[in-house]
């Protein structure tokens, strides 16, 4: 194209543009965006501890009270997919804007939601406007930053991503035993609002984005896609649905889980193969044929996982067999997200020299160690022991999520960066859900398995059983109880230690578990195809 083209009508708002978005400093609108996907983050854990608090206040079951959390991730999952159309559909900046304000006014309704059915109702909605958070903030990163510099903008997204999970059920917890259950839905407003003025402010679409929107509606590719947008919501709200609610209902044993299992399968299904021939499809999923690209969303799912599966897995263990508050078990996570934080600079110094590959290899071999490492321990483990374990699975995942980040986009063209987002924590997200998932189905059953082998040892033809149950008796009947009523607490008493026992051993049984599969992306780390600082040749 000429110079004499360019100085025409044509050029000048363009320029404006460049020279607008140069005088902001990038920084500003990474910290910006973080800002409210930190929010929505937050949202997905901090509600947990508070089911007992919205059950009572509610007055309503606490198997009826889950409903607060599948109603948000449900939402959340349906439009996870669905945010790199939409964004285009009302533009980068609107559609964001727009999730903000729906999310914090959702926040605002839950927390004066005066029944149950109204609070799922709410957090249906602010499910919808915290899903479209994440990948929106990711391809406005990824548009901001020059390749050279994604890894410090990716660094701080990665310490929003990995915070905000592990300080909810600690504030959470806070708050609810403070204040008032309300108020964990509350807190969400002043950030929300914060993060709209600065928005307004700071963001905009750039230019690549708009004249590709552009293109889009004069050809007729941006028509609404019923078809694929019904699949998709339905297969991933399905699914969520029977990640969610799968152990309680007992999996496969229940008609309602299979019929949501079977609509969760024929709905991806076909959505796979109509999405595949569309012109213009909702989830680009020809974008999985770059290998390196659909390795990065195998990590991100790794990654989720883990870190989802040991953050449900490490304080439950501590309150129900160490005897540990909601908030002191919440605060042995907080080592392992420090040292995430305190790396990220060190991370971002490493990656061109050591390169994604490298880097990718010894985090998930760090991850699974540490988590062999928590399989070790014994009913005497104190808080420094977890601390220290947390924080050196902290050290793997520290030096995981920015260079997988670099990894997604290393040969995306730039114009795929918004659809490349949307499911890049899609998986992540499916990661996080069947880690939790994972973690409290085999958590259950191993448990039940390790206390039927212990239960064939708790007979009278067991000389030690015998021998514990009369040491038992007859410390009891020293302390003025009658030989019958002596006898039936010894009973009691070795059936509590084995269930606790069993629930020990069922929790190791996970860690080692969790270990097993962050394993299996040493191997796959070999197979990334080499890339320079992030970028792609043809970027």
């Amino acid at each position: 194209m000429s110079t004499q083209v360019l100085a025409g009508p044509v050029a000048a708002p363009l320029a404006a543009q460049k020279v607008e978005r140069a005088v902001i400093n990038p920084w500003l609108i990474a910290i910006t965006v973080t800002l409210a996907t930190f929010m929505e983050l937050l949202d997905t854990s901090i509600a947990n501890v508070a089911l007992p608090h919205i059950a009572g206040g509610l007055a309503v079951s606490y198997d009826e009270s889950t409903w607060v959390l599948t109603s948000y991730l449900v939402a959340n999952a349906v439009v996870l997919p669905l945010s790199a159309w939409l964004s285009r559909v009302f533009g980068r900046k609107n559609y964001y804007m727009t999730c903000v304000v729906l999310f914090t006014a959702s926040s605002l309704l839950c927390g004066i939601a005066p029944s149950l059915g109204l609070l799922i109702f709410f957090r249906v909605l602010q499910g919808i406007g915290g899903g479209g958070l994440a990948p929106v903030e990711q391809a406005i990163l990824v548009d901001t930053f020059p390749p050279a510099k994604r890894a410090g903008a990716f660094a701080l997204y990665s310490m929003a991503i990995v915070t905000a999970p592990v300080i909810g059920p600690p504030l959470g917890g806070w708050i609810t035993d403070n204040l008032n259950w309300r108020w964990v839905f509350f807190i969400n407003i002043p950030i929300g609002i914060i993060s709209l003025l600065l928005t307004s402010r700071l963001v905009s679409d750039p230019p690549q984005f708009v004249e590709e929107v552009k293109a889009a509606r004069r050809e007729g590719r941006l028509s609404i896609d019923y078809i694929g947008i019904s699949l998709i919501a339905l297969g991933f709200g399905a699914l969520e649905i029977v990640l969610d609610k799968g152990q309680r209902e007992d999996w496969l044993e229940s008609h309602f889980i299979m019929v949501f299992l079977t609509v969760a399968v024929l709905s991806l299904l076909f959505a796979a193969l109509w999405e595949w021939r569309h012109r213009d499809p909702v989830v680009e999923i020809k974008l999985f044929r770059d290998r390196n690209f659909a390795l990065a969303n195998i990590f991100y799912f790794l990654f989720g996982f883990g870190i989802f599966g040991s953050t449900v897995l490490i304080p439950q263990m501590l309150q129900s067999l160490y005897g540990y508050s909601a908030t002191d078990a919440g605060l042995v996570l907080g080592p392992g997200a420090f040292v995430i934080v305190a790396l990220a600079p060190v991370v971002v110094k490493l990656l061109p020299k050591i390169g994604a590959r490298k880097m990718i290899f010894a985090s998930f071999l760090i991850v699974a160690l540490a988590m062999w490492h928590f399989a070790s321990f014994e009913p005497g483990a104190d808080y420094k022991s977890f601390a220290l374990a947390r924080a050196f699975q902290g050290l793997g995942l520290a030096f995981l999520f920015v260079p997988v980040s670099q990894l997604a986009y290393s040969y995306i063209p730039l114009a795929k960066n918004n659809k490349a987002s949307s499911i890049t924590n899609l998986f992540r997200n499916l990661g996080g859900s069947f880690g939790v998932s994972f973690v409290t189905t085999m958590l259950e059953r191993r448990t039940q398995f390790h206390h039927s082998v212990m239960a064939q040892h708790l007979t009278p033809a067991d000389s030690g059983f015998r021998q514990t149950l009369d040491s038992l008796t007859q410390y009891f009947t020293s302390m003025g109880a009658s030989t019958a009523d002596a006898t039936q607490r010894a009973y009691g008493l070795i059936s509590a230690i084995a269930e606790k026992n069993a629930a020990m051993l069922g929790s190791l049984d996970c860690f080692w578990l969790l270990g097993i599969i962050a394993l299996v992306g040493v191997p796959l780390a070999l197979m990334i195809k080499p890339f320079r600082g992030g970028a792609a040749a043809g970027h």
